[in-house]
């Protein structure tokens, strides 16, 4: 509990207004390939006209690339690797939610980097040859408060000819600056303030539960756990509640180091495999569909009792004293942000299919399988999603 390795020379600059603050910040060069999704948020709540601003002010040219999908593809990083080449950005600034960030550490690789993306990719059909290059350095300015993905060097990445969804990443991507800014998540909708929420907090629980939680990551761990809990219901309820839109980046940004100091479980393998054969699937609502039922798990195996109590704990249940205690205050804080109702089914997703999704998250992401408290085999895999399918 007390050995730790850390290492994260992102500089955190957090708070309220903060973006305002970009052309004053050391910037890695001169040119920004400028990140966004595909979709409208960045324009609508004003950050790209601010980050433009900024930039100018500055001055750093820059080439916006607007064609990130929600779980981002292979072939649109490959397109943005190209595109960073040919408009000769030396650096590039991520601004939107999970999917951009994530696809930020892939198109910084490959930018640099010969071949195609799932030649550097470890697990499934990935062949796992180390970058011969070093990426393109990012910074990270964050519109939602969900993956912590603004300050590690992961992305998760789906092929869709495989139907493989895989965590791609080295050190050398760890983004050298982040500005997280509060204000820019006031505009995201109810519904996903929501599925990003609780990806935050199940970065944070899974922490916990880990074999290899340490006395930094618990620490923080906890921390993030409880300002999620607390103010999550608050935001998902008013999208312009600062205080509470403060609290939740918070969150998400301490499991971006909580999961540099200990890594996520199997909850996340399980995940992605369902979204990479249903690739309309949020992460986020996923990962709540079978949360309940993947904690009872290891809770019925008492595998690591007292992290549960610690949780329910920081959750709202001071006086906690058993495991069990974590699953009322999970599902109660499911209830608050109406979120409790959602549906495998809904998603297209078969029960039929949980054998075989059970293999894929191994097979894909076995490495978080390690990190579980106890072993859990493709059975007990299979029979978690089961029992979580409505």
């Amino acid at each position: 509990m007390v050995n730790f390795n850390f290492y994260n020379p992102t500089r955190i600059v957090f708070g309220s207004g903060k973006l305002d603050t970009l052309a004053e910040q050391k910037l890695p060069g001169k040119k920004a390939m400028l990140l966004i999704s595909n979709g409208r948020s960045s324009k609508v709540n004003g950050s790209l006209d601010k980050v433009k601003w900024q930039l100018t002010k500055a001055g750093v040219d820059y080439a916006v690339f607007d064609k990130i999908m929600e779980n981002p593809i292979k072939e649109g990083i490959m397109e943005g690797a190209a595109f960073a080449r040919i408009k000769e950005c030396d650096f590039i600034l991520a601004l939107g939610g999970g999917a951009v960030l994530d696809s930020s550490k892939a198109i910084a690789a490959m930018a640099t980097n010969e071949g195609d993306l799932w030649d550097y990719v470890n697990g499934g059909t990935g062949k796992g040859r180390p970058l011969a290059n070093k990426g393109l350095p990012i910074v990270t300015i964050p519109t939602t408060s969900g993956t912590g993905s603004e300050i590690n060097c992961w992305g998760v990445i789906s092929n869709l000819e495989t139907k493989e969804k895989i965590g791609f990443g080295d050190t050398c991507l760890i983004p050298v600056l982040s500005v997280v800014d509060p204000e820019l998540m006031k505009t995201v909708p109810p519904k996903y303030t929501a599925y990003q929420g609780f990806d935050a907090l199940f970065h944070n629980t899974e922490v916990m539960m880990s074999s290899g939680v340490n006395i930094f990551s618990e620490a923080i761990a906890l921390s993030a756990i409880e300002n999620i809990a607390r103010y999550l219901p608050r935001a998902v309820k008013d999208g312009n509640d600062l205080e509470a839109r403060e609290h939740l980046a918070y969150g998400s940004t301490v499991a971006g180091i909580a999961m540099q100091l200990t890594s996520t479980t199997a909850q996340h393998s399980l995940e992605h495999a369902m979204s990479a054969y249903h690739h309309n699937l949020p992460h986020g609502a996923g990962l709540i569909m079978i949360s309940v039922e993947f904690a009872r798990y290891f809770i019925e195996k008492h595998a690591c009792d007292a992290q549960f109590v610690k949780m329910a704990r920081a959750m709202g249940i001071p006086e906690a004293d058993k495991a069990e205690d974590f699953l009322t205050a999970l599902i109660a804080l499911q209830k608050a942000c109406g979120v409790d109702g959602l549906k495998m089914s809904d998603y297209g997703i078969a029960k039929e299919e949980c054998m075989t999704l059970a293999l894929n998250a191994r097979e894909t992401m076995g490495g978080l399988f390690l990190a579980n408290p106890c072993e859990m085999s493709d059975a007990d895999c299979a029979g978690v999603l089961e029992k979580a399918y409505r």
